[in-house]
């Protein structure tokens, strides 16, 4: 057994560090089979030396995210802690982004996984971004903020959000109601992230505009997008032909992000999927970069991460 003792400056870092009910420091202890006690200004860990070693990395690279103005969760604790113990402890300070977008409740948007960081600055630096990678890595989410925020700037005078309509393992049959009932289904996931950033009479308003599209993918056939910002998300379930038609609507001065997750494909069997297509036949082309996200990304309920391992396993 062995024991090590970190100073802490302020008490509110203590504070911030402990988490409600010691949620953060008991995650670290668990992980690391420790004992970490406070003693006034001091945390005092003792255990196996191994595991002392990386508990300590653990909590000086939080206090660290603390000092940068982070607010620690369960999600950015198991984050820091699955660098550590990869031994990329020097990158957890990479974490501290910059605010992306501040939502229509105050909230601020931020990347929070190296994988996330590294997608907004991909977005940021080219014309076309290809983000893949399985559910509950923010693809969509991010991307939307990306928008939202280049649309505040000026940078564009569009947002357009589409998708295709493609039911998922499942035949709803006739949906009720006019055009915009039919495929507000398929769309839901967008409404929702763009109600998020902007509020719903914001959203309604710009909608009223013409500022803010969300439409099915068929709706982009024909058409040329100067100064927008377009948004293909679920693109795994487009085809080759659908992809192309879309990549090739982009006009001046817009961006493109496509978005998806390989491993949900919901297309008729022995039909390729334009997102692998794409991510193959464009990665040598400037202006367009494509981002591999991972189960260590996933930003939703830590079970979440862990069904997308088991699969993956079994897969």
């Amino acid at each position: 057994m062995t024991e090590q003792i970190i100073n802490i400056d302020r008490m509110e870092q203590a504070v911030a560090l402990f988490g409600a009910f010691d949620e953060n420091i008991k995650l670290v202890q668990n992980e690391y089979m420790v004992s970490i006690v406070s003693r006034g200004s001091e945390l005092k860990i003792t255990g196996e030396p191994e595991n002392v070693s990386r508990a300590s990395k653990v909590i000086e690279s939080l206090l660290n995210l603390i000092s940068r103005g982070e607010t620690l969760s369960e999600q950015n604790v198991r984050y820091c802690m699955s660098l550590v113990n990869e031994g990329n402890e020097h990158r957890i300070e990479q974490i501290a982004g910059d605010c992306i977008c501040i939502t229509s409740k105050g909230r601020p948007v931020k990347p929070k996984t190296l994988g996330q960081k590294n997608y907004c600055s991909a977005i940021r630096s080219n014309t076309i971004t290809i983000g893949v990678g399985p559910a509950g890595t923010g693809k969509t989410y991010l991307a939307v903020a990306m928008a939202v925020t280049a649309f505040r700037a000026r940078e564009i005078n569009r947002i357009i959000l589409t998708r295709p309509a493609v039911e998922a393992g499942e035949k709803l049959g006739f949906l009720p109601g006019d055009l915009q009932s039919k495929v507000d289904p398929y769309l839901r996931p967008l409404y929702d992230a763009l109600f998020d950033m902007l509020g719903a009479e914001t959203y309604q308003k710009y909608v009223e505009r013409g500022n803010i599209e969300v439409a099915p993918l068929a709706y982009m056939r024909g058409r040329t997008l100067d100064d927008s910002f377009i948004i293909l998300d679920e693109a795994q379930n487009t085809t080759p032909a659908q992809m192309k038609m879309f990549l090739t609507r982009l006009g001046f001065n817009s961006k493109m992000v496509i978005t998806g997750d390989i491993s949900q494909i919901d297309l008729p069997g022995g039909v390729r999927s334009g997102l692998k297509d794409a991510v193959k036949i464009l990665k040598n082309i400037e202006g367009i970069e494509s981002i591999m996200f991972s189960s260590k990304d996933v930003v939703r309920n830590k079970l979440v991460m862990d069904i997308i391992k088991a699969y993956d396993s079994n897969s």
